[in-house]
This record gives C-alpha cells, sequence and structure tokens, in this order.
C-alpha cells in the first residue's frame, strides 16, 4: 500500500476535471466516489444529477469562512492511495475505510467534527484519490505537518489489517521517485525509463571511481548528456545540471535536473567529497600503481584482480568496523558495481547493471559515511572504468567470474548490516542485488570453471587422492560436501596448481575459510577456487595443457607454469591478510 502526497494546488475544479476524466491514457474507468467527509457528497460519476462544480462547491464552503487575504493560494490538498500489484482487488467498501484511514493518520480529517472537507474517488482497481480543501470547518487550518511520513506509517498498519503486500518502510534517503507525468512522457516516447532514471544511472557511472572534475564531467560528456554548470561570480563551480538531448519540455527546451535532485549522493558538494578524500587517502597511503608480472593477465584482468582484493578487504571491514566505516564500504562498493555493468561483456552486463541499479538504494542510509576508508574500492573502481572493456573469455572473463563472486558476498554482508540496523528498503535492496550478481556469475564462470573440471578430471588418480587427503585433513566438515558439488574437480586442479607454485594448499583453504562464512554459497568449491586462485596470484583461466614428447617418446601433459617471483610483488593494498 503506497501513499503518496501529491503538491498542493490552486484548483479544486481542475482536480476534479482529471479524477472524474478519462486520463491521460484513457485509463480511468468508471471515476466514483467511494467516501467523503459526510458520507454524502454528490458523485459526478454515477449520480446523473450530481456536477463536479457541485462538489467543488461543497469541498470548498469552508474558505467562505475566511477573508479574501485570508483565504490560502494553495489549498487543494491531494493524496493518491495505490495498492501493490500482487494484492487481490478491494471493494469500495475496503477502499473507503482506507480513505478514512489515510486523512484521520494526516489531521485532514483527525476525528474531532470540525476537519477538512475530502472527497475520495475510485478510478481503477488499484488505487484511489483523495481531495481535501486545506480549511477546517472552523475556520482554522489543519496539521498536516508530514503528513506524507504519516500516511505511509498508517499504511504499514493497513497492510497487516487487510493481509495486504507488505512494504518496507523507508527513511528518508531514497532517491525521489518519476512523477506520474515523467512516466506518462517516457511511455508516449516509447521509453521503458524515465528521463530521471536515465539520468540518474548515467550520472553514478560517470561518477564512479571518479577522481576528479574534469573527468567526472568528461564521462558525462562521453555517455552523450547535455551538462549545464552553474557558475559563482568568483568563477567556482558551484552545481551542475544533465539532460538527454531527446528529452525536451513544451518550448522545445531540454529538460535539465541537478545532480541533488536525482539522488541525495549525486549533488556537486556530496561527489566532490569522495575525490577529496580519495586524494587525501592516496597522498597518506602512497600511490599505488599496478605492477607487471601476472602471467596472461590483461589490463581489465589486472583491476578485476585488484577489485576482488578490495572487496576482500571491504569485507571484513563491514564486519569489524564502526558504523560510519562501514556505511563508506557499502557506497563504495556501489561504485564498483557501476564500474564493473560499464565494462563488463554482453552476456553478464544485463544483470551486473540490474545488481548496481537495484543496490544503489543500499548505498544512502542515515549512517554517515566516513569517507577516506573507501579508498581502496573507489580505486578499485576507477581501475575498472580505466582498464576498458573487458572480454567475455579467457583471464578478462575468469577474473570477472571471481569479482563477481566476491560481489555476491558483499551484496549479503550489506543486506545483513543493514537489517541488523533495521534499514529495511536497503537490507531488500541488498538482497535483491545479491541475486542478479548470483546470476551474472553463473554466466560469467560457466566457462571457466568447466575448464579447470576438465583440468582436474586429467589429473591422475594418485593426485586426485592426494587432493582429496587435503581436503579432509584441512576442512574435515565440509570435504564430503565439497566432493559431492559439480565443482570439486576445478578445486582440485586449483589445489594441484598451489602447490605447484610453491603455496602451502592447506593453509590456502585453512584462510579461505576461517576469515568468512560459506553458509549462503551455491557452491562451496567454486567461492574457494576463486579465493585461492586471488590468494595464491594463480591465473584465473590457466591455458590447457599442451602434450610435450619425453625421452622415450611417450607424451606428458606440460604443467601450468607457476606465478613468477615478479607476479608475487604485484599485489593490492587490500590483499587478504
Amino acid at each position: 500500500m503506497i501513499p503518496q502526497i501529491h503538491k498542493q494546488g490552486s484548483s479544486t475544479l481542475g482536480l476534479l476535471n482529471y479524477l472524474y476524466g478519462k486520463g491521460t491514457h484513457e485509463v480511468h474507468v468508471d471515476p466514483h466516489l467511494v467516501a467523503s467527509f459526510d458520507h454524502m457528497a454528490p458523485d459526478p460519476g454515477r449520480d446523473p444529477n450530481a456536477t463536479k462544480q457541485d462538489l467543488q462547491q461543497l469541498l470548498d464552503q469552508p474558505l467562505h469562512l475566511l477573508d479574501a487575504e485570508q483565504r490560502p493560494e494553495k489549498h487543494v490538498w491531494h493524496c493518491s492511495v495505490r495498492a501493490a500489484p500482487d494484492d487481490p482487488v478491494l471493494t469500495d467498501g475496503q477502499w473507503a475505510d482506507i480513505a478514512r484511514r489515510i486523512v484521520a493518520a494526516t489531521g485532514i480529517d483527525p476525528g474531532d467534527g470540525a476537519g477538512c472537507r475530502w472527497a475520495a474517488v475510485r478510478h481503477a482497481d488499484d488505487h484511489v484519490h483523495i481531495i481535501a480543501t486545506l480549511v477546517r470547518e472552523d475556520g482554522r487550518r489543519p496539521d498536516h505537518h508530514r503528513s506524507g511520513k504519516r500516511a505511509q506509517a498508517e499504511a504499514r498498519l493497513i497492510e497487516t489489517d487487510y493481509d495486504l503486500h507488505r512494504v518496507n518502510p523507508g527513511d528518508g534517503t531514497a532517491a525521489k521517485r518519476p512523477t506520474s507525468a515523467e512516466r506518462h512522457k517516457a511511455q508516449r516516447a516509447g521509453r521503458e525509463r524515465t528521463a530521471r532514471e536515465e539520468l540518474r544511472e548515467a550520472v553514478r557511472g560517470a561518477s564512479a571511481g571518479a577522481a576528479s572534475t574534469d573527468e567526472f564531467f568528461d564521462r558525462l560528456a562521453a555517455d552523450g548528456l547535455l551538462i549545464r554548470k552553474r557558475i559563482a561570480p568568483s568563477g567556482d563551480l558551484l552545481g551542475y545540471k544533465v539532460a538527454l538531448p531527446g528529452d525536451r519540455n513544451k518550448d522545445d527546451e531540454p529538460v535539465f535536473y541537478a545532480g541533488s535532485t536525482l539522488a541525495p549522493d549525486l549533488s556537486l558538494p556530496r561527489i566532490r567529497e569522495r575525490w577529496f578524500l580519495q586524494a587525501t587517502a592516496a597522498s597518506e597511503g602512497g600511490s599505488e600503481t599496478a605492477q607487471p608480472g601476472l602471467p596472461r593477465v590483461t589490463r581489465p584482468a589486472f583491476a578485476r584482480r585488484r577489485a576482488a582484493a578490495a572487496t576482500w578487504q571491504a569485507l571484513l571491514i563491514i564486519d569489524h568496523g564502526d558504523d560510519g566505516t562501514a556505511a563508506a564500504q557499502i557506497a563504495a562498493a556501489g561504485e564498483v558495481l557501476d564500474a564493473l555493468a560499464k565494462t563488463s561483456a554482453a552476456h553478464t552486463r544485463a544483470e551486473l547493471r540490474q545488481a548496481a541499479l537495484v543496490f544503489e538504494r543500499a548505498s544512502r542510509s542515515h549512517v554517515r559515511a566516513v569517507r577516506g576508508h573507501d579508498h581502496a574500492l573507489r580505486q578499485a573502481a576507477h581501475d575498472l572504468v580505466h582498464s576498458g572493456p573487458a572480454l567475455g573469455r579467457g583471464e578478462d572473463g575468469a577474473t570477472t567470474a571471481m569479482v563477481i563472486d566476491m560481489a555476491v558476498f558483499l551484496a549479503i554482508t550489506a543486506a545483513n548490516w543493514h537489517a541488523k540496523r533495521h534499514h529495511s528498503q536497503q537490507a531488500a535492496a541488498a538482497q535483491q542485488a545479491a541475486e542478479h550478481l548470483r546470476t551474472a556469475y553463473q554466466a560469467a564462470a560457466a566457462h571457466p570453471i568447466a575448464a579447470l573440471r576438465r583440468r582436474g578430471q586429467r589429473l591422475a588418480p594418485r593426485m586426485r587422492q592426494r587432493q582429496a587427503d587435503l581436503l579432509h585433513q584441512a576442512l574435515p566438515e565440509l570435504a564430503e560436501r565439497i566432493q559431492a558439488e559439480p565443482g570439486w574437480h576445478a578445486l582440485a586442479a586449483t589445489l594441484a596448481d598451489a602447490r605447484q607454485a610453491g603455496h602451502d594448499p592447506a593453509a590456502l583453504l585453512a584462510e579461505a575459510t576461517r576469515r568468512r562464512e560459506l553458509d549462503s554459497a551455491d557452491s562451496l568449491s567454486d567461492v574457494l577456487v576463486w579465493r585461492l586462485r586471488r590468494s595464491a596470484h594463480l591465473p584465473a583461466a590457466p591455458e590447457t595443457p599442451q602434450a610435450t614428447p619425453t625421452r622415450d617418446g611417450r607424451h606428458t601433459p606440460t604443467p601450468t607454469p607457476a606465478t613468477p617471483p615478479a607476479a608475487k610483488t604485484a599485489i593490492h593494498s587490500s590483499r587478504q591478510p
């Protein structure tokens, strides 16, 4: 049940003409009155002798209790109340009860016998509109302060009483929703989303990992957005607005939106705050550059390895840091998802984009983010964008699976963090993002995991048994479950690679399971594969070994080359401890 308080108006008749009309797309069916302040208001919809002017005059009578100069210009109060798509169709009597509860809760008609005059009009199965005059019967103004929050609170009670879909309560930190006019405009233009929504996604993507004003505006321009900057007389930049080239008003002028109206954290001061603290953290911690050495690693692949390492560190900080530091990590995680969606291959891009879109809600709460500690994630987002688009195969594709696998855990961790603090909308958004990430992971991991499984299946029987014994020794409580999974052979191949590269596989396994829970994983073996290949700096998509002749003429597989010493120095500052 979603109530929405609309802007106050000055024409009661104008609003009644809309409510009893056909609607913008002739979607108003059988408009009629379901309730009113006195139960006897005329109904222009079903009473042939009643007119909209009759209803308007009745509602506006209290205005005449005041002198002309005392009458409020914006005296029309308007609230729509909409059921969720999966709710049953309610009767007129049920909608009448809901309307009375809303006007009582908001202070429009609190039940003291002298409230405002109001009427509830239903012109569709799933919602009603309530119109009221903001002068009480005794000539006083109603106490409808914070009527939106009061209506939302009553809606939660209505959902319980009528067994309707439960809407997660908000906290006022959500981005502004598109208006009905914006939605209708998008429909007329044949667009799936409104200009506000498209611009919000574009600006968020442009700000992901950006390090300066110039870089931010360059990205906006590259995406084809129109930009209008607000400059002070001193020449200082104060703010900005953006518009889609094809979104124009009745005068054929572009419709600009300020960053702050797209989302609270997209205002120029809030974005600049990230840049300043990013630069401060970099100067204090030392500038970190990518070092060469990882075998067969392209730039996009290396950026994904760094993002996976930064995500691992963020998990630990959210678990053990204070609220402000954790909130900063969650906000920066949204930038990493934006960057991944922007640079990943086509077969994962749609789900990653959806994950970024829904996680946006999880990135804001009333907990003030302490910036600076999110340097590793913001640097990872920056590197992802600047490394360029990733291929869907080879090391690019495999490291994409690696970072998405870690991002699933980050989204779940964020959901749990919000849930413990009763941030219902944010927790639900993070959980939804995790589901999109799981789907993206399946697409990204299909080929590299299958290749690793084949390598594991080709291991000699004695080698496979050695890996199984190692698994039972290191993880006795999980070993049987892991061996029953399809991904066990991929893990066996990874354990063999780790030993050949000079690592202690048992220590790697213990570390990989000790620092993070695995209960939420769909495949324990897949998770361990990526954690081990990341922490041991193994190629994410090792080449298939080629057969080489031995002295006696037989052919044996050429082992995958171990990571050279130089590669082991190319470690991100957020490496797993």
